[in-house]
């Protein structure tokens, strides 16, 4: 069976996609517009953040092509243009959690070391 390697091109879109999970808030937008489309304001509001820093990090999304937007008189909604990206965030979720609880056991393991009986 041959598994092809990514190639370059193909890491380096990898990398620029998983861009957007490297700032907390931008994790928080995305988990916000998966419940319903918002605006800045309602982000702000949700996410207790300025507007300025809501803006700049759906910029980052909108660049990202993660988000879309919508004008409905003066308010733009923001909304996302793939929920999976939710299911790639549940995934990562799924490994911290394991590798929290590796790293618990561990610790555990040191703290109450297991001694076994003299013969």
């Amino acid at each position: 069976m041959f598994i092809q390697t990514p190639t370059y091109e193909v890491s380096r879109l990898e990398a620029n996609l998983c861009y957007a999970f490297v700032d907390s808030t931008r994790i928080l937008i995305i988990y916000a517009l998966n419940e319903r489309p918002h605006s800045v304001t309602e982000l702000s509001r949700k996410l207790v953040a300025t507007q300025s820093k809501i803006s700049r990090h759906l910029k980052v999304l909108r660049n990202l092509g993660l988000v879309d937007t919508s004008r409905q008189g003066v308010t733009i909604t923001y909304q996302l243009t793939d929920h999976r990206l939710i299911e790639a965030l549940d995934i990562l979720r799924g490994v911290l959690r394991d590798n929290i609880a590796m790293k618990a056991g561990i610790i555990n393991d040191v703290a109450h070391p297991v001694t076994s009986p003299l013969p």
